[in-house]
């Protein structure tokens, strides 16, 4: 998610309640294609290529026409604020979109709520695995996905929170049934439904797909989380769930050097995350989706950094 957003929801806790039910029942509800919204939109389809998150507000051209101004044509739209998931805005999006001849991979839909983000207090406020909050963040991932649909775009994407690697766990079956709800209201859309990889170990987010059970549902990569938050090496990860990946943040990051606070992001290039080897296997397992840039931070130094990340992948590509 991009740097504002996500520094506005780094405090607080949420309270325990509202178990929702078990993961054993299964759907098969494949998404539906959504119309095109015109040639312009389509033009960088059918091939690995980057892109740059890009926030949501009342006037999106200003977003998407920044897309443009770092010389890309794909985009993430990210936003954390229901109250902009309007029919005006929607409009708004699309128009800016088909204007500038920008894709929107996913619609990045943040939850109603304070979260915190790390180890201590992560558990108990991120996504839609903590009982309390779990009901409205459930009615905000619809309305997001309705905006989205109202865009015409194709998939919905966020995190869900940490799993519980233990599957007998009964937050695990709760989740479970959560998620559920959101993605068969996403294919009723003719929506994916993407989980963005961070809080959970790869195998821990395969069980979870696996009994969710439905057709619609993708993996958006956040090869910097799984350091960050120390979950995998990346590049292993894709032998565990690389078949469900639709879309990746090319973003960079350390371990954590603490059992409390997560490893810090970092420009790319300077983390981890080594991009020339997860961008050769991505590409062994057919990936045609976006690398989209994320850089958590503000200012001029996040546009050098963009620029910087533009560069080093449009080398890597060149040479996969």
């Amino acid at each position: 998610m991009a740097a504002p957003e996500l520094a506005a929801h780094r405090v607080g806790k949420i309270a325990a309640g509202d178990p929702r039910g078990s993961p054993l029942r299964k759907v098969s509800a494949a998404p539906c294609p959504l119309p095109q919204r015109g040639k312009k939109r389509r033009m960088d389809l059918g091939g690995m290529r980057i892109g740059v998150m890009a926030g949501l507000s009342a006037e999106p051209e200003k977003e998407i026409s920044r897309v443009r101004e770092f010389g890309l044509a794909s985009c993430q739209v990210v936003s954390w604020k229901p109250e902009l998931f309007t029919p005006e805005i929607a409009r708004a999006l699309a128009g800016a979109a088909e204007k500038y001849g920008v894709e929107i991979s996913t619609f990045w839909c943040g939850t109603p709520g304070s979260a915190c983000w790390n180890f201590a207090e992560g558990p108990a406020t991120i996504g839609l695995v903590p009982r309390g909050r779990r009901p409205q963040r459930i009615a905000a991932l619809k309305k997001g996905s309705d905006f989205a649909k109202a865009c015409g775009i194709r998939s919905v994407t966020t995190h869900v929170g940490f799993l519980p690697e233990d599957p007998n766990d009964p937050l695990f079956h709760e989740a479970v049934a959560a998620i559920r709800e959101v993605v068969e209201h996403c294919a009723k859309n003719g929506q994916e439904f993407w989980f963005e990889t961070g809080q959970e170990t790869p195998v821990a987010l395969l069980r979870t797909i696996q009994a969710v059970g439905s057709g619609n549902l993708g993996i958006n990569l956040d090869p910097a989380n799984l350091v960050m938050y120390g979950k995998a090496n990346p590049v292993d990860a894709l032998d565990v769930f690389g078949k469900y990946v639709r879309g990746c943040h090319a973003k960079d990051g350390l371990y954590p050097t603490d059992g409390y606070t997560l490893g810090r992001e970092v420009p790319l290039g300077e983390g981890k995350v080594n991009f020339p080897a997860l961008i050769k296997r991505l590409k062994e397992l057919g990936f045609e989706g976006a690398l989209t840039i994320e850089r958590e931070i503000s200012g001029t130094k996040q546009a050098e950094d963009i620029r910087k990340a533009k560069a080093m992948l449009e080398s890597i590509l060149a040479s996969a």
